[in-house]
């Protein structure tokens, strides 16, 4: 791949992640008001893109962008990327994974991408597995276990790539016969942390690796908190099987429940520091309990996961509840529609439309069509696996 195989909007955002950190909310206002090259190239040239005269903050983050654009050359990082065998996915290609658009303003601007399976076809079945670094070996063995399972019941895993829990659902997931994919914090040929470099090329085989970082991005400590928006917001669901009161997993649950995914916890023993962060879960923000494998596909199993025939035209809509049912409803299986007409037709907010319409693509009962959606139907769902309990 290379900046002359490519469109205009996906160079520029090629640029754009290599000189802000993702989910900035003045690179969003920048990109809800002007096209990606239109930003890029004024970067670029140094031409000022909205008034910060009463905002010196943002005046001093425009001009280190200025700086950095100008140092980028997007064809080199195209290029590079390319030798390294990652690609460049950006919300118009169709292996983007619509259900991002539930993120909102801090939806990411593009993704790289390395490894074998597509990551939208990765991500229609699927459950976060998230928890300590520090883990215990039961919480070790729950992981493992728990992944290899729904891995073996055609659901893929997605985590964060750190050692401890995230190390054990990726490797309980590769045992069995589902994809398994890992956000990182950092420039996919950097795979931070180095101890895992043999897991990730395992899962550049069998699975997918997946980062809002260019090639050569270093992790820092904000890197990682803001990478787990994008695990939440992948799946229907996160299991916290083994975490501490302040573990980073705890944000990513929190992630979960402000994008109304279905938020699961482990319980451990009550002795343990380790689980702490699981029961207050439990207690406290109404996670659901779970032990094992099916008791997480019983919570997201029934989002898009019936039994009909192969051959049945459309997906059930019965199991929605009355929003989502509102959405569905609103969109046709051969036309697309905007978010904006949605809101507009439904009588709901622009935010509620995007978080819904995100969860029903995480199921897969609508997808990301160009700028518009449209209703999923059975002979789109690609490698949309079936529940077979």
């Amino acid at each position: 791949m290379s900046a002359g195989t490519c469109t205009d909007d996906a160079v520029a955002r090629a640029g754009l992640t290599a000189i802000a950190m993702p989910g900035d909310p003045l690179m969003r206002t920048l990109l809800e008001h002007h096209p990606p090259e239109l930003i890029w190239s004024a970067l670029r040239a140094g031409s000022p893109l909205l008034s910060t005269a009463d905002d010196p903050a943002k005046a001093a983050r425009l001009r280190r962008w200025q700086a950095k654009a100008k140092e980028v050359d997007t064809d080199v990082l195209l290029t590079l990327a390319a030798e390294a065998g990652i690609r460049l996915v950006v919300p118009s290609d169709p292996e983007w994974p619509s259900q991002l658009e539930s993120l909102g303003p801090t939806r990411p601007c593009a993704l790289w991408v390395r490894g074998a399976h597509d990551l939208r076809n990765a991500c229609l079945r699927s459950v976060a597995v998230v928890g300590a670094r520090a883990a215990t070996a039961y919480g070790l063995h729950v992981a493992g276990e728990l992944s290899h399972t729904l891995s073996e019941r055609g659901w893929s895993v997605v985590s964060g790539g750190a050692y401890g829990i995230d190390g054990a659902a990726h490797r309980g997931a590769l045992a069995g016969s589902c994809a398994t994919v890992v956000v990182l914090a950092c420039g996919l040929d950097v795979g931070y942390p180095r101890g895992h470099d043999r897991l990730f090329t395992d899962i550049a085989e069998r699975g997918v690796l997946v980062s809002e970082h260019p090639p050569g991005a270093v992790p820092t400590r904000k890197a990682f908190l803001v990478r787990n928006r994008i695990i939440a917001a992948l799946t229907p669901g996160t299991v916290v099987v083994e975490a501490g009161t302040r573990s980073g997993a705890i944000n990513t649950a929190t992630h979960a429940r402000d994008l109304l995914r279905v938020l699961m916890a482990v319980p451990g023993p009550v002795t343990s520091a380790l689980s702490a962060g699981c029961h207050r879960l439990l207690r406290d923000w109404q996670a659901v309990c779970v032990t094992d494998a099916h008791d997480i596909i019983e919570q997201v199993g029934h989002i898009g996961a019936d039994l009909r025939p192969d051959d049945a035209p459309l997906l059930e809509h019965d199991d929605l509840d009355a929003t989502a049912r509102t959405l569905v409803a609103a969109l046709s299986t051969t036309e697309e529609a905007g978010a904006v007409a949605v809101a507009s037709a439904t009588g709901l907010d622009l935010d509620a439309v995007l978080r819904g319409l995100g969860l029903l693509a995480a199921a897969g009962h609508v997808e990301r069509v160009g700028a518009g959606w449209r209703v999923r139907s059975r002979k789109h769902r690609g490698s949309q696996g079936r529940d077979v309990r």
